[in-house]
């Protein structure tokens, strides 16, 4: 979100001003996270949705919000940085480093 209303800290903020979100996968949230919350963004018009999976070792990044849920997406392997464009500017996440469960299925 842009820095002038993170500087307010709210609890809560209007969905328009969220650029992105990131979820990080746990046993208890795989169908939310994969199925619930990226139809709920999308239709919220928030551009960017991550899923960061420890428990397959990837991550999912979602964009071009409509409203059924996100028309683009694409799966990555942890290890190569990843970098996503917003309308804020470029932001790179290193993924080489994430945790990922032993018993990450490939």
């Amino acid at each position: 979100m842009p820095a002038e209303a993170e500087a307010e800290n709210r609890s809560a903020y209007p969905a328009d001003l969220i650029e992105l979100v990131a979820e990080v996968v746990s046993p208890e949230s795989v169908r939310r996270d994969y199925e619930l919350k990226p139809r709920w963004y999308a239709s919220r018009g928030i551009a960017n949705y991550l899923v960061l999976d420890p428990l397959k070792g990837h991550v999912v990044t979602m964009w071009n919000p409509g409203p059924d849920g996100y028309r683009g997406r694409d799966t990555i392997s942890y290890g190569p940085e990843l970098a996503i464009d917003s309308s804020l500017g470029k932001l790179s996440i290193p993924t080489a480093r994430l945790p990922v469960d032993p018993k990450a299925r490939s």
